[in-house]
């Protein structure tokens, strides 16, 4: 049965996530944003919280906590800032539940163990230069020499790049499949920093999620184990888009955070601000903007705790997963730029911290899928299903619609 109510462990978790970042985020997080500065101390902090491991079993390091805890703690983070919750994203759900999985039990116990635990830290590795929604452009190989795999390519735009110690690698081991550009020769590795051949830089450069580390890396005839080969050889794209959907599931919920973070800023600046003799609030386009943030906060929370309870039960999720996070992130987006409104010529200031969430924003609705690839697979759904009767919804594979195990 659906429930959308919050167990007592839920709402302590709720709170502590955001008792914490209130504390120790919140005063520090606008210098770091200037900075262009990732503070590492978070991480052990977040650890310390249990927040590294939240959904992960506690025989491999976690804390046992499901689908919902997660979305929970994202949208915490979030509603500070992006940073937190990108985070959550890459080291939580596209790596770690990627790999409980996924991963052998001897993967599990050498890397997800200590991920979970936070002793290492860990990301994903899909986006190059050349290929961002179409995976299918990646050229990273992966040449079978004997026990080993010798990688060879460059990663791009990945979260934590330059912090991580593993790294969940997309590469082509059927060279033939690559010309062809068939996906089931691609694989799945993980890749550990201190291999020999690895390097890693952090981007300087962006717009947005400036206190967070995103970066790339390089790998010159890196020899990985054969024992780092996650799944069979073949299965990589099948393991990339269920990744993804544990990845867009912390987006979802964090861009949910972003947006009850700029409503809640909207309302305390309408009740101070004057303009004409009234509070800003008074005013009738001020109001409608506040309302759209409020809508969109409920609708966007509810989809998120739909595609949680899908998750916890262990049904297909792939189409309110990315349902939910096509309107969140989208909504989050409308709302920075509605708050950035509100506050004037002041939402232009690096004073408030509207200008932030703006600039944050954007990066969701381009990650982890597009709003216009969303779009299309949110219509392939509909357009699969004939009018009388359910058919099984067939999406095109560079729209993510494969499923995992």
């Amino acid at each position: 049965m659906l429930n959308f109510d919050l167990t007592e462990d839920h709402r302590l978790l709720e709170q502590s996530v955001r008792d914490w970042a209130a504390r120790e985020i919140a005063p520090r997080i606008h210098d770091l944003d200037r900075e262009h500065r990732f503070d590492r101390a978070i991480l052990p902090q977040m650890a310390s919280l249990g927040l590294l491991g939240i959904s992960v079993p506690a025989e491999y390091g976690g804390v046992g906590m499901d689908y919902v805890a997660l979305g929970l703690a994202s949208e915490e983070l979030e509603y500070i800032d992006t940073s937190l919750r990108v985070i959550m994203s890459v080291h939580v759900g596209l790596n770690s539940l990627t790999l409980l999985s996924w991963g052998t039990e001897d993967q599990k116990q050498r890397y997800l163990v200590p991920q979970a635990q936070g002793r290492k830290i860990a990301t994903y590795a899909l986006t190059e230069p050349s290929a961002g929604s179409d995976a299918r452009g990646i050229q990273t190989v992966a040449v079978r020499k004997g026990e080993r795999y010798v990688l060879t390519g460059e990663k791009m735009w990945i979260s934590l790049a330059d912090v991580a110690d593993n790294y969940l690698v997309f590469a082509w081991t059927d060279l033939d499949k690559k010309r062809q550009r068939d996906a089931s020769g691609m694989s799945a590795f993980i890749v550990e920093r201190s291999f020999g051949g690895f390097s890693s830089g952090t981007l300087k450069e962006k717009w947005g999620i400036l206190a967070g580390s995103t970066g790339f890396f390089k790998m010159e005839e890196v020899e990985v184990p054969r024992e780092n080969l996650v799944g069979r050889e073949g299965e990589g794209f099948k393991i990339a888009m269920f990744a993804l959907d544990q990845g867009r599931y912390t987006v979802a919920a964090g861009a949910t955070g972003l947006v009850r973070a700029c409503r809640d800023a909207s309302v305390r600046y309408a009740k101070t601000r004057k303009t004409f003799g009234v509070e800003i609030g008074e005013h009738q386009l001020v109001k409608e903007m506040i309302a759209q943030m409020e809508s969109d906060y409920q609708a966007s929370r509810l989809l998120w705790l739909r595609a949680g309870w899908l998750k916890n039960t262990g049904r297909r999720n792939t189409r309110e997963t990315g349902l939910a996070k096509w309107f969140a992130t989208v909504a989050s987006e409308r709302a920075a730029a509605d708050a950035v409104e509100i506050h004037g010529a002041n939402g232009y200031s690096d004073e408030y911290p509207v200008g932030r969430f703006y600039r944050n924003s954007k990066g969701a609705v381009i990650y982890e899928g597009t709003r216009e690839i969303h779009k299309i697979m949110q219509a392939d759904y509909v357009l699969a299903y004939r009018t009388d009767r359910p058919a099984r919804c067939e999406l095109p594979a560079w729209a993510g619609g494969a499923q995992g195990r």
